[in-house]
């Protein structure tokens, strides 16, 4: 008897700590349900009494404003209770079709808007950038762009009747292509991980590591060894093993990096090979996922391009192709043409800053050097640069072009982990 009102009232707890598809728990461990979001909100209602009486507000009154805002707006879901919704994937939905139609209205519009909206874009890029801070707005903003350019060529251009079946078909083939291989780029880059399996045992060291504070820690280092470390113990090999430890070790992912390795702020990991962190996909370009964002950047390319150049053959039959993005007389006596016209602009606006994204990779992968190590390479002067930046050779891995680009095809199939004699 007293087996089965354990069981039962284990089974009670269990129904419990489920949760509904509208509960979650918030940021202080409680239960909470999406429709007490305007419940119990001390700080808003403090924030809200301090400026009608005009009083001046805390320093922290703003951020802990936001942070319940950010934790209370939730999602309903069919299992795990709601889940957040990150509110930086709200403004492209909202902003991107509210400007494009604006600037459809009129000629001067559309030139406000275009040029606003990129400045808008890279205000807030470097405002982004400048905190180190992960956001969802530029991988929104992409892939509300694709989709919202797609929905508007399917529902304003094709009916025209000046697009056929084909063309369709190859517009949703390069749009499928571009997604596809954009899923593929953001799995793993290329983490630079600790090889539990080849751990022998953990030793904790009371003297710093090198590029360490002494007071982290209390001066304490735990530090993984493996068998492999434990049978070389001959003197020069300490001395190589100190040396690397003090050019490649990893204060915060607590390994030794391997060469080409790098380690991102913004994900807080360390990647193989780290290129850079595109901000465009929220995440990381290395080793394992360098080719499949070179043939993004090359299948939206050449949708963009092949799409753009429909559209424009459309609204402006009487026009070249490349005249027609400059002059095309009568495009805004018809609002349908003035919102292809200018979204045919936006995409362009678009193509330009990937294509120059493009031509820097294609000639960072010449010239075997990464995003990462060009800077580095420029900031010390151990470079040599040349057409204002866009070629920067460090000449330490370069082996020739046709070698270059082989070993960038190949470098996937070579990605392994560290190995043991890399683990710290």
């Amino acid at each position: 008897m007293k087996k089965r009102a354990k069981r039962e009232l284990k089974e009670e707890e269990e129904k419990e700590e489920v949760l509904c598809c509208c509960e979650y728990v918030n940021r202080h461990g409680e239960r909470s349900h999406v429709a007490a979001c305007c419940c119990d909100c001390e700080d808003l209602d403090d924030a809200c009494d301090r400026f009608l009486k005009r009083e001046p507000q805390k320093p922290e009154s703003l951020s802990h404003v936001s942070a319940v805002v950010s934790d209370r707006i939730r999602v309903p879901w069919f299992w795990g209770g709601a889940r957040k919704l990150d509110l930086s994937i709200v403004p492209p939905l909202v902003l991107l079709p509210a400007l494009l139609h604006l600037a459809a209205f009129h000629f001067l519009l559309g030139v406000l808007v275009l040029t606003a909206l990129p400045g808008l874009v890279l205000w807030y890029y470097f405002f982004t950038h400048r905190k180190k801070g992960r956001t969802l707005f530029f991988l929104s903003l992409a892939l509300f762009s694709l989709g919202y350019m797609y929905y508007l060529f399917v529902s304003e251009v094709f009916p025209r009747g000046d697009v056929g079946q084909g063309e369709l078909a190859a517009v949703s083939v390069g749009v499928s292509l571009t997604l596809l291989t954009l899923i593929y780029t953001k799995r793993d880059p290329g983490i630079v991980r600790l090889d539990q399996q080849a751990v022998h045992s953990t030793v904790t060291y009371y003297s710093t590591l090198p590029d360490k504070d002494s007071s982290f820690n209390g001066g304490m280092q735990e530090v993984s060894m493996t068998a492999v470390q434990r049978i070389g113990s001959s003197e020069q090999e300490g001395l190589e093993l100190k040396e690397s430890g003090r050019r490649n070790w990893c204060s915060v992912c607590r390994v030794v990096r391997p060469p080409r390795a790098g380690h991102c702020r913004i994900c807080g990991v360390c990647v193989l090979r780290l290129d850079h962190h595109c901000v465009w996909i929220n995440n990381c370009v290395g080793q394992a996922n360098h080719v499949s964002f070179l043939l993004t950047l090359v299948f939206f390319l050449l949708t963009s391009l092949y799409g753009i150049g429909l559209v424009l053959r459309s609204v402006c039959p009487q026009q070249n192709v490349l005249i027609a993005l400059l002059y095309c007389p009568g495009v805004y006596t018809h609002y349908s043409s003035a919102l292809c016209f200018t979204c045919a602009w936006y995409c362009s606006i678009v193509t330009g800053g990937l294509l120059h994204l493009l031509l820097v990779q294609i000639i960072n992968i010449s010239y075997n050097v990464t995003e990462r190590e060009a800077r580095v390479a420029l900031r010390e002067k151990t470079a040599r640069s040349a057409c204002w930046g866009l070629v920067v050779d460090t000449g330490v891995y370069s082996r020739g072009l046709w070698s270059n680009w082989s070993e960038f095809m190949s470098m996937r199939d070579k990605l392994r982990l560290s190995s043991p004699t890399d683990l710290v």
